[in-house]
């Protein structure tokens, strides 16, 4: 094998490995959540200086099977962890946690009274609030969402202000609508 041989194929080894990896699930604790020091007004300032669209927070507890399920099928995946980055300051809270944060507000509070604010009492996880940029709550979602597909477009209805004009039941029934006509 001639050196130059050898380096064409090194480099299409390389360049072909990096287009595998890059569409392999990622640990979306490394990929998909920012840190946070739970202070959710610098979270939401820097959603803004970011360009982004608004805020999602995952509230999550650890037993959860629907979370668990959420985190190693859908949000692990590159093309969700992709669109939801570049659209919203993506963070993930514990709602059996009693560490302080300081709301949207400028309130201070645990995470776990917070979740009970925000899911209205009741216990259920996951759920998925997103935030605008003023940090009002738009659009609240609770449960896993059937996968992949249905959770892009869960975030394309709330970073398209989709929200404003119907519920997002609606939203799926047009976009499935849609799908099966382009097939």
């Amino acid at each position: 094998m001639t050196p130059s041989y050898r380096l064409i194929l090194s480099l299409f080894l390389v360049f072909s490995m990096g287009l595998v990896s890059a569409a392999l699930p990622r640990d979306p604790a490394k990929f998909f959540f920012e840190h946070t020091l739970g202070d959710l007004t610098d979270d939401l300032a820097d959603a803004k200086s970011k360009g982004k669209k608004g805020v999602l927070i995952f509230f999550e507890q650890e037993e959860c099977p629907f979370c668990h399920r959420m985190k190693t099928t859908i949000l692990n995946q590159v093309a969700v962890q992709d669109y939801f980055q570049e659209h919203f300051l993506v963070l993930s809270i514990d709602i059996e946690s009693a560490e302080d944060i300081v709301d949207f507000a400028g309130n201070e509070t645990t995470k776990k009274k917070y979740f009970s604010e925000i899911a209205k009492n009741r216990g259920a996880t996951p759920v998925f609030a997103f935030f605008d940029l003023q940090g009002k709550m738009v659009v609240r979602y609770t449960g896993a969402a059937s996968g992949v597909e249905e959770f892009l477009w869960l975030g394309e209805y709330a970073s398209d202000k989709t929200y404003e004009k119907m519920p997002f039941s609606k939203y799926k029934r047009i976009k499935r609508k849609e799908q099966r006509q382009s097939r």
